[in-house]
């Protein structure tokens, strides 16, 4: 059996083939290896009930996931999934790559995240070629849900967001400055937290002052991020996640400025990222 995952640092989409070719579609909690030890991610797994039938007749698994950059922690992956799937040959790469083989198949072009992370690459049609990008939401992040969380959270807590947009956001949310900063300074995973607010920008987004916001972090992506490659305009631009995807006028329109050619745009890359491997790998 072929199980296929796409792992951001929220979230886990998982595709299982059973022998009859029919598909599963599995969700778990994210297994970032930036924020988590091996024996954190085995113990996710081995609390996803849904595996136990499974575990021991998975034959093959392709594992794409963010903060699989480097060998130490590629290496760190494989073994808690080894540990949950005794008899799988495992494969763990990155999720650039995930979202370059989803989006590009086989033809060059750039491939970029926009979801709780930012992130992108060029994929040259066999490999996603090594760049500068990808500082982590405290040097970087551009046009992520975490930069815009954290812009949004600051203009609450400055009071520097129009009254509506303060009014509506202590209604939602109850927020003080002491709650802000527990949640930043002192419980794990502060970048899931800051890009959890995002769904009150999309609630909102026709707002002049949330729209504005949304504008200026793509503005500063494309910048900091496409416009650093000499031949950016060459080739489809394509954007995988959710920010990408949700605000995909907005985006469309601030590449236009820039004269970026938009290809895909997905929600999720996991359906496609299957497909692809299926097809590859002969099952």
């Amino acid at each position: 059996m072929l199980l296929v995952a796409d792992g951001g640092s929220s979230k886990t989409d998982w595709i299982l083939q059973l022998p009859d070719k029919s598909l599963e579609r599995f969700h778990t909690s994210g297994l970032n290896p930036f924020f988590l030890s091996e024996k954190d991610i085995f113990r996710n797994l081995l609390q996803f009930k849904s595996f136990n039938d499974i575990a021991d007749k998975v034959n093959e698994i392709h594992f794409f996931g963010a903060g699989c950059s480097s060998p130490d922690r590629r290496e760190l992956v494989s073994n808690a999934l080894t540990s949950r799937f005794k008899n799988a040959f495992i494969s763990v790469e990155n999720d650039l790559l995930g979202c370059a083989l989803a989006t590009c198949k086989k033809k060059p072009g750039f491939s970029c995240i926009l979801g709780t992370e930012s992130n992108i690459s060029f994929f040259d049609g066999n490999n996603v070629l090594s760049n500068k990008h990808g500082l982590g939401y405290i040097l970087g992040e551009e046009g992520s849900g975490t930069y815009f969380g954290k812009t949004l959270i600051t203009d609450f807590l400055y009071q520097r967001a129009p009254e509506e947009i303060i009014d509506l956001f202590k209604k939602e949310f109850q927020l003080s400055k002491e709650i802000v900063i527990k949640n930043i300074y002192q419980k794990p995973m502060p970048n899931f937290y800051l890009a959890s607010f995002a769904q009150f920008m999309s609630q909102h987004q026709e707002h002049p002052y949330i729209h504005q916001i949304l504008k200026k972090g793509f503005h500063d992506f494309i910048k900091t991020h496409i416009l650093s490659y000499p031949n950016y305009k060459d080739f489809y631009c394509h954007f995988v996640g959710s920010i990408g995807y949700h605000f995909k006028s907005i985006l469309e329109e601030t590449c236009s400025h820039y004269e970026v050619s938009v290809g895909k745009v997905l929600e999720k890359p996991i359906e496609e990222l299957f497909q692809f491997i299926r097809i590859r790998e002969g099952f």
